[in-house]
């Protein structure tokens, strides 16, 4: 009996398979490795001290996201926006955003926390604000403005109901408001409401495991691939007997 031996002979739709298919999977394990980094770049900024130094100095330096501010001035009643569809303990309910004058420097949107909404949807909850000046605390946020959602008539009125909210939107009431918002650090600050946030649970360890999950499947494809393109040859039996 002769011993069957292996050949390279390989399968071309097998590689243009693996030749598709890889350059997805390392994609995805790269873009992991940058979720990561940026998460990393993000816990830092939230564990930051605060930064001293006024309300204009602290914009010429930069806004940075979950970075923390001071800051002292009032609450503009006359401009608010509900953020609707925010739940809190499966209660629905609105985000309250509220412009804010400081003392020096340019108007800033802050968002002051949740608050249910009223069984009637017709009915808005009531919007107390704080009168005087106030020193805040808060954190540097982006503008809640998600891609999924398409553009909802406006209503009129203040306070005023919104999905979503663009700066541009703002500026058209306040043409100095700075770019991105702030939001109140904790329930105790002045004006504040339910505001209770958080950074995003899944650290940066999460993605890098992800990451590796991604990176694992690219190395077993090429193992796979190559080991699939090795084909056993017939032995001299099976060639007489065929």
């Amino acid at each position: 009996m002769v011993e069957r031996g292996r050949r390279w002979k390989p399968d071309w739709r097998l590689w243009l398979f693996a030749a598709l298919l890889l350059p997805v999977l390392l994609g995805l394990g790269t873009w992991q490795v940058q979720r990561a980094g940026e998460k990393s770049a993000q816990l830092e900024q939230w564990d930051q001290q605060l930064e001293e130094g006024d309300w204009p100095e602290t914009i010429e330096r930069g806004l940075t996201l979950g970075q923390p501010v001071q800051l002292s001035g009032h609450y503009d009643p006359s401009y608010v926006w509900l953020l609707d569809n925010r739940t809190r303990d499966g209660r629905t309910g609105y985000e309250v955003l509220t412009l804010f004058q400081p003392a020096n420097g340019p108007r800033v949107l802050v968002n002051r926390g949740w608050l249910p909404a009223p069984k009637r949807r017709s009915q808005l909850p009531p919007v107390d604000t704080q009168p005087g000046r106030v020193q805040i605390r808060a954190r540097v946020a982006d503008y809640p403005t998600p891609p999924v959602l398409a553009d909802t008539p406006e209503e009129n009125g203040w306070p005023r109901r919104v999905q979503a909210l663009r700066p541009d939107d703002v500026q058209a009431v306040a043409p100095d408001v700075v770019g991105r918002m702030l939001r109140l650090e904790n329930p105790g600050q002045p004006g504040a409401f339910r505001a209770d946030w958080a950074p995003d649970l899944m650290g940066p360890q999460t993605h890098y495991g992800y990451a590796l999950q991604w990176f694992s499947l690219a190395t077993a494809l090429v193992v796979l691939t190559v080991v699939a393109s090795f084909r056993k040859e017939k032995s001299q039996d099976e060639h007489g007997n065929g």
